[in-house]
């Protein structure tokens, strides 16, 4: 009797196995639908030869990282726009927001991960389909969220290769130099004009592509995570800002807030940047007209003299962030540019913004994707 009982369980539980890794291996793709219309916000400058920022703001949704391919349709379909109205060309800079790579993560996932109504719910799916590769991230996990860190770590080789595919394929596409946006990976670095991932911790990255598709430099990590992230991101305690050479100028990149730290802005200027792009993504709905919560976990820089609270998200972006106040910035030019949607039950807020001439243009408009272009 005991050896039948032992053959039953053996086989259900066989049986139970062999039905969960069917279940898991599953990739249906079900029905997709997206808006692709995006308006010019905001158009300022004379066309003329010296080129263009052109910034990006997408409104994104989880549907639209179903498949590489579902977002570069959308992507294509922004930067289509942007040439039908004459605003791309040879010298033209390309800038996406911050994040628009990291949720390469849920690419390729079950219909259930996208249905889902919260993130945390969205990321127990994730980790429910792929539990090979979420039981290896989580063995190598550090920091005090092991989870966020496997639920990123997890799929990171594959969404490098995504990222390089997608973005350098775009800037290739459309013959334009692109900043795309940031990533979260681990301890990325271009090899032989390829990105590439390491074993250590894990950093918010940005990557620039030439019009020949390929990365140009290293990646940008950033150097302040904001403290909603410090148990999980990695800050470049180097504090290294790369700039490099586009055919429209030097370009210096700072990733979300480390365009608050005028500091930076001096490492920029002593390399000769003419150019800044900044990729931004603020969470919640209606934050930007909240009050500002300050350097958010790290020490304010000495010659800042905001205190938070007294003015608003979107007043302290527009204060701290790019050229708007010389000499903080010997710049010609900047752009602010922030990631719209809804993923999951984190909304978004950020509205993007331009700089030049110490003067800062807006686009007051929240509601779908948005393009900003500057002529420079």
């Amino acid at each position: 009797m005991r050896k039948l009982l032992y053959l039953t369980f053996s086989m259900a539980l066989v049986a139970a196995l062999t039905t969960y890794a069917m279940w898991a291996a599953d990739r249906p793709v079900g029905h997709y639908l997206s808006d692709l219309r995006i308006n010019l916000a905001v158009d300022q400058g004379t066309p003329a030869d010296r080129g263009n920022l052109l910034g990006i703001q997408p409104e994104l949704f989880p549907t639209d990282y179903q498949s590489p391919e579902r977002l570069h349709r959308k992507l294509a379909a922004y930067l289509q726009k942007a040439q039908d109205q004459g605003l791309l060309n040879e010298k033209t800079i390309v800038v996406l927001p911050e994040h628009v790579g990291t949720w390469l993560m849920v690419s390729g996932e079950k219909d259930e991960l996208y249905q889902a109504s919260t993130l945390k719910e969205a990321m127990n799916w994730l980790a429910a389909s792929n539990p090979l590769q979420f039981v290896r991230a989580l063995i190598g996990a550090t920091g005090t969220n092991r989870l966020d860190d496997a639920h990123l770590r997890m799929k990171a080789k594959s969404m490098a290769k995504d990222y390089q595919a997608l973005f350098g394929g775009l800037a290739k596409e459309f013959h334009v130099t692109l900043v795309a946006g940031s990533i979260v990976l681990p301890e990325p670095s271009v090899i032989d004009g390829n990105l590439k991932i390491g074993r250590g911790a894990l950093y918010n990255s940005s990557v620039v592509f030439g019009r020949d598709g390929l990365p140009i430099g290293q990646p940008q990590r950033q150097m302040h995570p904001i403290f909603d992230e410090q148990d999980t991101l990695a800050a470049n305690t180097e504090h290294t800002v790369n700039v490099i050479d586009t055919p429209a100028g030097r370009l210096g990149i700072l990733i979300g807030s480390d365009s608050w730290y005028p500091d930076n802005y001096r490492k920029l200027d002593e390399q000769g940047a003419q150019l800044v792009a900044v990729p931004a993504f603020v969470v919640g709905h209606g934050t930007w007209d909240k009050p500002w919560r300050g350097y958010k976990g790290a020490s304010t820089p000495g010659s800042v003299s905001l205190k938070a609270g007294e003015l608003s998200e979107g007043q302290a972006w527009h204060r701290l962030t790019l050229i708007a106040q010389p000499p903080s910035s010997q710049a010609i030019a900047g752009m602010s540019v922030f990631l719209r949607g809804q993923f999951w039950d984190k909304g978004s807020a950020g509205q993007s913004f331009l700089s030049s001439n110490g003067q800062h243009s807006a686009d007051g408009d929240t509601r779908g994707a948005r393009l900003l272009n500057l002529w420079l």
